[in-house]
């Protein structure tokens, strides 16, 4: 296992552990966390339209004194702009916020609206060399599978909610057999169901003598997941990259798999209703 990066289906490789921006609206504390985690050693960062902090990155890459050619900057199509022209659209302003002539990596945010539609304009970018690799972010595998039946460009990615207490193995096993790389959003749970006092994560952890974020981190990148982590400490942004020097057992990934509730940590959007009611709000703004 290459301990630096994974090889995408179509041939780029990207950072094994990336670095989310999910909720970081406060512009200059986003940017300035950005700078911090590139100058940790972080390479891969992920934002998106909807995060409303893609200007704070574009600033943060511009002044964090690495390369921009030894990043790999994720950003994502929102709701509103999922279709044909809509993805024209909502990428020319991420590009134009981020400060950039290309992302190495753009996904379709919720799989809802047109996204068929805006699949073939994503397409498009990806052949005129304006994206490096497409994917998708949240599908669930019934609508992958159908995504995939009527789709000529496989994704390149899923990025999906994964963690201790919502393993995915159903999902990381049909995403392997179809060559579409997992990474994983909330790797840590926001820290939902006292993970980070889990009697089973702090035995593990104390036995490496790691901490349990990079325990639940290990794990993820022993099943060959890529977890986004999200911190502004800039400690434990160095600890939660510290997690290459060290392998769990067998025994210890089976004593991580029997703490998997089969449930998300923040709710799941199966009935109608609650995807009525996530869609009224998706498009109660304009990203």
């Amino acid at each position: 296992m290459n301990n630096d990066f994974v090889t995408l289906n179509n041939g780029v490789t990207m950072p094994r552990i990336g670095y989310g921006v999910f909720r970081m609206t406060d512009a200059a504390a986003c940017e300035e966390a950005v700078v911090q985690a590139i100058q940790s050693g972080y390479r891969l960062i992920d934002t998106a339209a909807a995060y409303e902090n893609e200007e704070a990155v574009g600033r943060a890459i511009r002044r964090c004194g690495v390369p921009r050619e030894e990043l790999f900057i994720t950003t994502k199509l929102w709701v509103t702009d999922t279709s044909y022209e809509g993805a024209k659209r909502g990428f020319a302003r991420s590009l134009e916020r981020l400060g950039l002539d290309h992302v190495d990596l753009y996904l379709i945010h919720q799989p809802y609206h047109d996204y068929y539609g805006a699949w073939r304009a994503m397409e498009e970018l990806y052949a005129e060399g304006k994206v490096r690799a497409i994917g998708v972010d949240n599908f669930t595998q019934d609508r992958l599978a159908d995504f995939l039946f009527w789709n000529k460009v496989k994704p390149a990615v899923n990025l999906l909610e994964c963690n201790a207490f919502f393993q995915r193995e159903n999902e990381r096993t049909y995403l392997e057999r179809e060559g579409i790389q997992m990474q994983a959003w909330s790797p840590l749970a926001a820290g939902q169901g006292k993970l980070f006092e889990n009697e089973t994560l702090c035995a593990i952890a104390n036995a490496h003598s790691k901490s349990v974020a990079q325990v639940v981190l290990r794990w993820l990148v022993q099943r060959n997941i890529v977890p986004l982590v999200k911190s502004a400490n800039p400690q434990r942004m160095k600890e939660n990259l510290d997690i290459f020097d060290f392998a769990l057992t067998d025994a210890e990934m089976q004593q991580i798999a029997a703490l998997d509730t089969g449930h998300s940590c923040f709710g799941s959007r199966d009935t109608a209703e609650k995807v009525h009611a996530f869609l009224d709000a998706a498009c109660s703004y304009q990203v």
